[in-house]
């Protein structure tokens, strides 16, 4: 494994870039801005190597861009109604940032700060932040760890961790956008979409969920057979006009704590790329880049358009710490939040 690393200055420090190329050439970049992911160049079914992450050609663009894009949100990604919660009694009121509600940890949230980086001696890339108690309303100092492996099968696998000193929320996943074709191909509303996941979570306008969990079957939110992205998009269901799209956590079939499970498939049909999911969290918000439009110029020069990458975010359910029914996001001293993703890249 070929590993190189550089450094670029910003209001905040420098961020430091680093990219890991495997045997074949095949490779992923990451930033120590947000522990995001940058860039991968993998092979389609002749040879042809393109980057195929949606990304900026400045690295200093990330900061506070709508997108999110390639970052780990935090300390709880998606949202949280109306910015308030209770813990132990207690009450909690967070910055709102996305209609009514909290999203992605806030308006400064992980995503926006350098985390420390490291090179493990396997080659391995480990970001760590520590936010404070207080840090966006949230309690608890808290210390999180996004570690990035990258191997010969092009499998690029990221672990999850958290520690607390007091009672908190935590909700942590990647956003990493994909467009198989290449990241500035255009549309991925031709994109072949398979999801291992039975039943979503219905939201009300603002897209925070009702609590419930409802079938996909004879609904636009269907993917458990292979279908395009823009098969359904544009019908007239509440899921796809709250949104402009398809912005919808799935519930993962047969999830069970800590046990890895395939999420989702992906495929360009064009270029024959596949990328398959897999994660031991208990959802997989599935969003479709309703609002790249405006984005920062990307890595070809030009500002993305609405459609032209999609975010598959492995994680726990938005606004669980008020919906006693979904899976428990609380961590307390002593616990450790401890979750994987897998992105795994291949061809047909």
């Amino acid at each position: 494994m070929k590993v190189e690393k550089s450094t670029v200055p910003s209001k905040k420090g420098d961020i430091t870039l680093i990219t890991l190329t495997n045997e074949s050439g095949a490779k992923v970049t990451l930033s120590s801005l947000g522990a995001a992911i940058v860039g991968v160049e993998v092979p389609d079914r002749n040879g042809v190597l393109a980057d195929v992450v949606l990304g900026y050609a400045d690295p200093t663009d990330y900061y506070y861009d709508g997108p999110c894009a390639g970052k780990v949100p935090g300390r709880y990604a998606n949202r949280i109604a109306r910015g308030h919660f209770q813990l132990d009694g207690k009450d909690y009121h967070l910055a709102i940032n996305n209609g009514p509600n909290a999203l992605h940890g806030g308006p400064e949230g992980f995503q926006n700060q350098i985390w420390n980086v490291e090179v493990l001696p396997d080659n391995s890339v480990k970001f760590t932040y520590k936010a404070a108690d207080g840090e966006e309303g949230y309690p608890g100092n808290m210390v999180t760890s996004a570690t990035y492996s990258w191997n010969d099968s092009n499998e690029l696998k990221l672990k999850l961790e958290a520690e607390t000193d007091a009672p908190t929320v935590v909700n942590l996943t990647n956003h990493a956008y994909f467009n198989l074709a290449g990241h500035d191909s255009g549309s991925v509303l031709d994109h072949v979409l398979t999801l291992d996941a039975h039943l979503y979570l219905p939201t009300d306008e603002t897209l925070v969920p009702t609590g419930d969990m409802v079938s996909v079957l004879n609904t636009p939110m269907d993917f458990t057979k292979p279908k395009t992205i823009g098969a359904d998009i544009k019908a007239e269901y509440p899921a796809l006009t709250y949104g402009k799209g398809y912005d919808n956590c799935y519930v993962i079939d047969g999830w069970n704590a800590g046990t890895d499970r395939r999420a989702a498939r992906l495929e360009d049909p064009k270029t024959g790329r596949v990328l398959e999911v897999f994660t031991t969290q208990p959802g997989v918000q599935v969003y479709t880049g309703n609002w790249l439009a405006g984005s920062p110029k990307n890595k070809a020069g030009r500002p993305y358009e609405d459609y032209e990458g999609v975010a598959i975010e492995c994680q726990g359910f938005p606004d669980a710490v008020n919906k006693p029914q979904f899976p428990n996001v609380v961590l307390r001293p002593g616990e450790k939040f401890d979750q994987t993703i897998t992105f795994k890249f291949s061809y047909k």
